[in-house]
This record gives structure tokens, C-alpha cells and sequence, in this order.
């Protein structure tokens, strides 16, 4: 029988692995255990810029984006460990000061003390994702702005229509007697109703509200707190509510005027809402200047909070600690979030039946 492996040759006859190394577009190279290149092929001198010469003569770490050394070295005692590395990332730095991204397979060859590694260059993977993620970043901000836009316009909304339904209801029908005078003020009370119904139905369905950073700017506490008061003139004299003021301190503040108009609003009309049964509530806004830092505190005297139970729930979105038919859960955790958008803090002291006192601080 013939023999069939007669015209068979070695693999060398017909395979040169020295000119599968030379010539592949990935980057080959083996390393020492000793963290230095022992050879690189010609796709590494490409991509990284240096010569063959400069490669040997410095240790591998000293190409490596100073960010990514800590991790690579910890990965490297890993293969010294006679672990193979697959898929690991890292940035290497090119001699012209760029940066590329490589993606290694590592094999260590443990009775040599070698590593023998393959790499392909992802820097284009990695332009295109910090492209992708910028936009969806981006677009996802624009989605958050316009949530909390509505939020904030749908919420404070409330009170000044409640205040505009209150005033139609002070309207002694009974002693008029034009009746084109009384269609007109049932259209405005059903309209104003409609309109309290159409607010209520989007503040049910904005309900994934994210951050927005309004620009900084010089606002008056002063002013702002008119501003609310005034569009409150009604629900405040009908409660029989007292409120005083004290901006001594210091009257201008570092925020934006919008979200400090809203953080007025929501505190004063929660302390109204949430005042004791048969006590007109008493509201004291005052603000106090220590070490440098600006704080304006708030103190109410109404039913207040058991702290232990609900300081961790007390800013959420929708959370209610009161049987109110009127509350929405909304006002405290908007105080909240336009403060924390503008890098200040709140702080909060309360005892049931003895009343709250939220203190603001705000950046200097």
C-alpha cells in the first residue's frame, strides 16, 4: 500500500510564521516577565509611532495612558499568574501625544517567562460610542428639561388658581341681577375649574421628573417671597395665616429666581395645607449668615413629621405623610430638586404637633 504521508512536508515548508508576524495588521508582540517589549511586529511601530529601538528600551508602562497603568499591571500579575487575559481595554499613548485604544489578548508562556499578545486597534469603536453616548446624553437632558419644566408649571399652577376659585366663591350671586354678569362669572368659575382639572390630570402623569441646571444668577429673597405672597393673597387671608420676614442677613442670594419663586410657593402653601386643627398657622422666613455660609430657614407651627419614620422618604417624588385630599406628594421633592440642581442643601427639624423648620443653605 502506498504510503499517503510520502509527499507530505513540514509545516516550515510551506508556512513562514516570521512573515505571518511581519505582515498581519493587528499588533503582535511578546513581553517579558519583566514588564519590557522583547519583540513587536511592524503594526505596533505603525500605530504607536515609535521605533523598534525606542519600544525595547523603555518598559511597557511608560506607553501606557497614565489613567490605565494601575489596571494593566494589576491584569499583567494576573498573567504572571499564568492566567490568559482575553478581551481587556486600555489606552496606549503614540509618540505624536495621541491616544489609542487597544483590545489584548494576552497568553503567558510561564516556563519562558513570556507573554505572547495580540491587539486590534478599536480607537474608531471608541469615537463612535463617546459620539453615541454625547447624543443620547444630550438628548436625554432636552427630555429631562421639558419634564421638569412641566412639572414645575403644572405644580405651582395649582395655587394661583385655587386663589382664583376662591375669589369667585367670595361672589355673593344672590345680589346680582344682571344675568349677562352672571353667565360671565359661572364661565369664569367653569373654566377655572376646568382649567384646575386639566393641571391635576398632567401632574398625574409627569411622574419620571430628572435634573436641569438653570443658570445662576443674583436674585432678592425679598422680592421673590412678594412675588409668591401676592399670588397667594387669598388662600393666605382665608386661612388666617401669619407670616413674618426677616432678610436682615442678607437679602440677595446666588440661585435662580424661578426655582426660588417655586421653593417659596410649595413651603409656604404646605405649611397652610399641614397646619394643626383649629390653629391659624404661623410662618417665620428669616435668613441668617455663619461662617460665610448663607441659610434661610423656614419654620411653620403645624402637625410636622416623625422624622425617624420618614426623613429618608421626605423629598420623593409622590410621597404623602398626611390624609390631605388636595396633596399630590410633588411640592417638597421639587423644593428639593431645584435646590440640589443649584449645588445647595436642605435640612430639615420637625416634631409631630410642634411644627417644621426646613433650613437652606446655598453656594457662596
Amino acid at each position: 500500500m502506498k504510503n499517503n504521508n510520502t509527499h507530505h512536508h513540514s509545516t516550515n515548508d510551506f508556512y513562514n510564521t516570521d512573515l505571518f508576524f511581519e505582515l498581519s495588521m493587528d499588533l503582535h508582540c511578546i513581553a517579558g516577565y519583566d514588564g519590557f517589549f522583547k519583540k513587536v511586529n511592524p503594526a505596533v511601530v505603525k500605530t504607536l509611532g515609535y521605533t523598534e529601538e525606542e519600544l525595547y528600551s523603555k518598559p511597557i508602562n511608560a506607553f501606557i495612558h497614565q489613567e490605565d497603568v494601575a489596571i494593566t499591571s494589576r491584569h499583567r500579575d494576573n498573567i504572571h499568574k499564568n492566567a490568559p487575559l482575553l478581551y481587556f481595554e486600555n489606552r496606549y499613548i503614540t509618540k505624536n501625544g495621541g491616544t489609542v485604544w487597544l483590545s489584548w489578548t494576552s497568553i503567558p508562556y510561564e516556563s519562558e517567562k513570556l507573554v505572547y499578545a495580540i491587539a486590534k486597534n478599536v480607537t474608531h469603536l471608541k469615537c463612535k460610542e463617546e459620539d453615541r453616548n454625547g447624543l443620547l446624553s444630550s438628548l436625554t437632558k432636552m427630555n429631562d428639561n421639558f419634564k421638569h419644566l412641566s412639572y414645575t408649571i403644572s405644580h405651582d399652577l395649582r395655587s394661583p388658581i385655587n386663589n382664583l376659585l376662591s375669589i369667585i366663591d367670595f361672589i355673593d350671586t344672590s345680589k346680582i341681577n344682571d344675568d349677562e354678569t352672571l353667565q360671565m362669572i359661572n364661565l369664569i368659575k367653569s373654566t377655572s375649574t376646568n382649567l384646575k382639572s386639566t393641571v391635576e390630570l398632567y401632574i398625574s402623569k409627569l411622574t419620571n421628573e430628572q435634573n436641569q441646571n438653570y443658570a445662576l444668577e443674583e436674585v432678592n429673597l425679598h422680592n421673590s417671597y412678594e412675588r409668591v405672597a401676592k399670588s397667594i393673597q387669598t388662600l393666605i387671608l382665608t386661612s388666617q395665616t401669619t407670616i413674618q420676614t426677616d432678610f436682615s442677613a442678607f437679602e440677595n442670594v446666588l440661585f435662580n429666581h424661578s426655582y426660588l419663586d417655586s421653593i417659596f410657593l410649595n413651603l409656604i402653601t404646605n405649611s397652610i395645607k399641614y397646619a394643626k386643627a383649629g390653629v391659624n398657622p404661623m410662618i417665620s422666613i428669616r435668613t441668617e449668615l455663619a461662617n460665610g455660609e448663607k441659610k434661610l430657614l423656614f419654620t411653620d407651627n403645624g402637625q410636622g413629621f416623625e422624622l425617624d419614620k420618614v426623613k429618608n422618604k421626605l423629598f420623593g417624588l409622590h410621597q404623602k405623610f398626611h390624609n390631605y385630599s388636595d396633596s399630590t406628594g410633588i411640592g417638597l421633592y421639587l423644593v428639593y430638586t431645584h435646590i440640589n440642581n443649584l449645588g445647595g442643601a436642605i435640612d430639615i427639624e420637625s416634631e409631630v404637633d410642634k411644627g417644621t423648620t426646613f433650613t437652606i443653605h446655598f453656594i457662596n
